[in-house]
């Protein structure tokens, strides 16, 4: 296994103990996960073929579905 696939599954640890903490804590960890999984990304795109990549985006997408719908709908608002 290489080092970015160990990073990765630490990443999918922290995010899920993330989730266990009460809503108003989750915010800074959120961002600080979200910030810290396109270097990740990138990481593994570098080390692994792409479907890994693309399972590892697919998974990320599905834990900050709310988030991101969010922050396309602000930028769509403010942009278009």
């Amino acid at each position: 296994m290489t080092l970015s696939l160990i990073l990765a599954c630490c990443w999918v640890i922290a995010a899920a103990v993330v989730a266990f903490l009460p809503m108003r804590y989750q915010y800074a960890p959120g961002l600080a996960l979200l910030i810290a999984a396109v270097p990740l990304l990138v990481f593994l795109a570098a080390e692994n073929n792409p479907w890994i990549v693309l399972a590892v985006l697919a998974a990320i997408i599905s834990m900050f579905r709310r988030p991101l719908g969010a922050l396309l709908r602000f930028l769509k608002r403010r942009y278009l």
